[in-house]
């Protein structure tokens, strides 16, 4: 007979994968070390898929109302490096790597303190609580770092664009716009960054955790592969992309420079849907695949890893 305390993962797993027996009760991650490991994993990860977002960015921005500058993804790359060189691509980097170390720290920091919470007696969480777990997580981000950063990243981005950029540097764009627009220029277009970092990170996490659970079985402590735990976590970044483009696409216009044009995040969505149709809640849907594949797969390799080395040298049972 089922044990009522088991988990009964959705997905075939092959007989090879099983364990015999259980392994006893899941190993919890402190949320200390996940603030920790989370910060880490986020900083080294923004260096390396900034490109993709600025592009992202970029494309989103390129309104159909106007004659479109660019043509698709490497018109886009290609007109960046012949204005401004490579280093173009990395115009506003500094804005995230700022944002992107609390962000991740914050997420992976209570995710860990709610999903320690949410376990059966056996230390296992199931999917659903894996998805209220990331809800959380998602939602507490984009209050705490998300929506700020990601207004003035957008804004940063944008004024390249314009004839004269105004915008000398990260503290003197935060300074302006602080100064133009109050605190509440940073938080522009909240409603959309909690709606998509709130479903983001409940479809990474649901995914990621009914695949850990699917591959780990019987045996809650098994190892994972660092390739392994990539190509689970670029699964995740792919189900939520699919799943939440449109709120992106909304909440980059809300934080851009001619958000002033939209009364609402509903009304900005109406805009869209009236003046460009459906498909312009899919705009820039590649680049963002392929940078938030790579990047989820590189948090999750990252964080796991950071957090074997912490369990070593900090002891907290």
């Amino acid at each position: 007979m089922q044990d009522r305390g088991t988990f009964i993962s959705p997905f075939f797993r092959p007989r090879c994968l099983a364990a015999a027996a259980p392994a006893g009760k899941t190993k919890l991650t402190h949320p200390g070390k996940a603030i920790l490991a989370g910060g880490i994993a986020g900083g080294i990860e923004i260096c390396i898929t900034f490109p993709t977002e600025y592009v992202k960015t970029q494309l989103q921005l390129d309104e159909k109302a106007n004659p479109p500058k660019y043509r698709g993804v490497g018109d886009c790359v290609r007109q960046t490096v012949q204005g401004h060189g490579v280093k173009g691509l990395y115009r506003g980097l500094s804005s995230l790597v700022y944002g992107s170390i609390p962000k991740s720290a914050v997420r992976f920091g209570v995710f860990e303190f709610l999903s320690n919470h949410a376990r059966d007696e056996s230390g296992r969480l199931d999917s659903t609580r894996g998805l209220l777990c990331g809800l959380g997580a998602g939602i507490l981000e984009a209050v705490l770092v998300v929506c700020p950063m990601e207004t003035v990243k957008v804004k940063f981005i944008h004024d390249q664009t314009s004839a004269n950029p105004k915008y000398k540097g990260f503290y003197h764009g935060v300074r302006e716009i602080v100064k133009a627009q109050g605190i509440r220029g940073t938080y522009q277009g909240l409603t959309a960054t909690v709606l998509k970092q709130g479903s983001n990170q409940a479809i990474r996490f649901y995914v990621m955790t009914s695949l850990k659970n699917w591959y780990k079985g019987d045996d809650p402590n098994k190892a994972m592969n660092p390739l392994l735990t990539g190509a689970f976590g670029a699964v995740a970044g792919a189900a939520s992309v699919f799943g939440n483009t449109p709120l992106d696409v909304v909440k980059t216009r809300m934080q851009g420079l001619e958000a002033h044009k939209y009364k609402s995040t509903l009304d900005c969505a109406s805009k869209i849907l009236r003046h460009e149709g459906l498909a312009a809640f899919y705009k820039g849907t590649v680049p963002r695949l392929g940078r938030v594949c790579l990047d989820v797969a590189i948090v999750f390799i990252i964080y796991e890893e950071v957090v074997k080395v912490l369990n070593v040298a900090w002891k907290t049972d």
